[in-house]
């Protein structure tokens, strides 16, 4: 006998309910429930002996208790055998501000075309953008027509949309891997020294066309370095204490650390600035180019290797492999050209607010100028993230304009 409750939810309902089956010694096969917005749906399967199930007295005890508490209730027959349902194949999150019915209608839409089957959804995030997450079964060979199908429907409908494999291998992330520029913080670290100097605007310009992939990085690092030749040191300090985090990037890093991930940036800027941040942040990997200083002033010159495209997707490797981590295990979060090998090499590869370049070869593309939504991508919802604060006496949201 399958039995659905609806109505308001209150303490009590699932005891009153329990109560009248205990009487019956009934086997428990199934229970599932869902509140929104207050709203209670509890479904119970139960199997029972033929004399009580043919019989009114288990029903009318039933609907008397719920009644009783001011609920409705449902009493059906089933006589299908109880199946546990097999785990969905596939994962969609969506985020939006707002995400509008339109969006999900489209999204549903071609879910349903290609005969997959949408399991459940539910809202993991109401701020600092909406995030709502549905569990599909996909038939197989249809998931890549799928991906692209939502790929269009993100863009027409102004969301973020990030479909994984909804297999165990999606909860063993251990590694999490920032870029820093314009990902982990705020602007070009390179452009700030550069204004000091006077080249602002033509660093900028160099670092836009290397970001998009049009320039050999290493390169245009030395070229935009070289603009810098004859500063005091001193503005490296200055410009360290003028950077500013990435709306959520705090969240995002205390979360993951109270999850055991390992955490660390590995950045074409520069190891003098990134350091100090690393500290209070308390990273654990850091890899970053180091600017050549002689006699208190910088020469216009990196020492050691460049921190370029293969150099990012090397230090990845190497993070991995001194925590132990296998590849698959890892994220890597970036925003440029030269993120391309460390996405592609990580398990999971998530493009912040990217370059196009960067976004066709991300598992997953972030639009939204708020990094703890990779939380969501990860399986953690808003409330565990505030729960978690508010213990910890860290709880506070920032008015969004």
């Amino acid at each position: 006998m399958l039995i659905t409750v609806t109505g308001v939810d209150q303490p009590g309902v699932t005891s009153t309910l329990f109560e009248v089956l205990s009487r019956h010694q009934v086997e428990l096969l199934n229970v599932e429930q869902v509140v929104v917005r207050g709203r209670l749906t509890l479904g119970v399967l139960v199997a029972v002996s033929p004399e009580v199930a043919d019989g009114k007295v288990l029903a009318d005890e039933v609907s008397e208790a719920i009644h009783g508490v001011g609920l409705d209730v449902t009493i059906e027959r089933s006589d299908d055998a109880p199946i546990i349902a097999a785990p969905s194949t596939h994962r969609i999150v969506v985020l939006g501000r707002p995400v509008a019915a339109t969006a999900l209608g489209a999204l549903a839409h071609e879910i349903a075309e290609i005969d997959a089957n949408i399991d459940m959804i539910r809202g993991v995030s109401d701020y600092p953008v909406t995030g709502l997450e549905l569990r599909i079964s996909v038939p197989d060979g249809a998931a890549g027509r799928l991906q692209s199908a939502l790929s269009r429907v993100a863009a027409q409908q102004q969301v973020d949309v990030a479909f994984q494999d909804a297999s165990l291998s999606r909860r063993t992330k251990r590694l999490i891997v920032f870029d820093v520029d314009s990902t982990l913080i705020q602007g070009e670290v390179i452009e700030m020294l550069a204004e000091r100097a006077g080249a602002g605007d033509a660093v900028a310009a160099i670092t836009e066309a290397a970001m998009r992939g049009e320039l050999d990085f290493a390169e245009s690092l030395h070229h935009r370095v070289a603009t810098l030749a004859g500063l005091p040191a001193s503005v490296v300090d200055e410009v360290a204490e003028q950077i500013e985090l990435t709306a959520g990037a705090r969240t995002t890093v205390r979360t993951l650390r109270r999850l055991g991930f390992k955490c660390g940036v590995v950045s074409g800027g520069f190891r003098q600035v990134i350091e100090p941040l690393a500290a209070e942040l308390q990273l654990d990997f850091v890899a970053a180019n180091e600017l050549e200083i002689v006699d208190g002033r910088l020469t216009g010159r990196v020492t050691g290797p460049v921190v370029d495209r293969a150099g990012k997707a090397e230090s990845l490797r190497e993070f991995a492999a001194a925590a132990g981590v296998p590849l698959e295990q890892t994220v890597a979060v970036g925003d440029g050209a030269n993120d391309i090998d460390m996405l592609s090499a990580a398990g999971l590869g998530v493009a912040f607010n990217a370059k196009p370049a960067l976004r066709e070869v991300a598992d997953a593309s972030l639009s939204y100028p708020y990094l703890d939504t990779v939380l969501f991508l990860l399986g953690v919802t808003r409330a565990e993230i505030e729960a978690a604060d508010a213990h910890d006496g860290l709880l506070r949201r920032v008015e969004i304009p």
